[in-house]
């Protein structure tokens, strides 16, 4: 069981903070505006976390000593899919938990007004462990250093990995991913759209106009 930090209370008002990486999710309002094309089914969706949690347990030697940190709101629930997966394919789940970077981020004086999220911890924490950061989209990085300063304040984890579901390119930092489910080209005026069944009803990978 995941040793959990006391959630801060939301004001009044707060909506989910959105990912630095992701300035162009579009709101709910804007998607029966727009033209959506499907770029990952369901069924390709799963083939790429079993691929990746195989990709995961190659490089660390069968898992040892890993951690998976999902970033919320969606690699929250991609990180616990991949540690689903790994169970399946070793017999033990790998340890995983949520890592809030609300408070890290680089826009706060920007756009002060931010619902914080959740973070848990393992109860054998992160140091000296092998953490992979898992998120939904990688864009710019912005929200992947966010994340890396946020992991210092928890420990001092032997290496750190990522790991995301869909890389659209346009990098503004020198971040790479470890592991990707997917690259997808795409435009700055186009949005990259992630919907996981735990919260959205439906699994799929949407790729779409941004409104101007």
């Amino acid at each position: 069981m995941c040793a959990m930090r006391p959630e801060p209370v939301h004001e009044p008002g707060d909506s989910q903070p959105g990912n630095l990486d992701r300035p162009d999710r579009p709101s709910q309002r804007d998607q029966g505006q727009q033209d959506w094309k499907a770029v990952l089914t369901p069924e390709e969706i799963r083939r790429a976390l079993s691929r990746i949690a195989h990709e995961i347990l190659e490089r660390t030697h069968g898992g040892e000593g890993i951690v998976l940190l999902g970033i919320p709101t969606r690699g929250t629930y991609l990180a616990r899919r991949l540690s689903a997966r790994i169970g399946e394919f070793e017999g033990t789940p790998a340890p995983v938990g949520s890592l809030d970077v609300t408070m890290h981020r680089d826009d706060l004086r920007l756009r002060p007004a931010r619902a914080l999220q959740r973070t848990e911890v393992p109860p054998d924490g992160v140091d000296g462990k092998t953490v992979v950061l898992v998120d939904d989209v990688l864009f710019s990085g912005r929200t992947v250093r966010a994340a890396l300063d946020a992991l210092n304040d928890l420990g001092r984890p032997r290496s750190v990995q990522l790991a995301v579901l869909v890389d659209r390119g346009h990098r503004e930092l020198p971040i790479r991913a470890d592991y990707v489910g997917k690259n997808l080209p795409t435009a700055h005026r186009e949005a990259v759209r992630v919907l996981l069944a735990e919260i959205d009803g439906e699994d799929s990978v949407l790729l779409g106009e941004r409104e101007a």
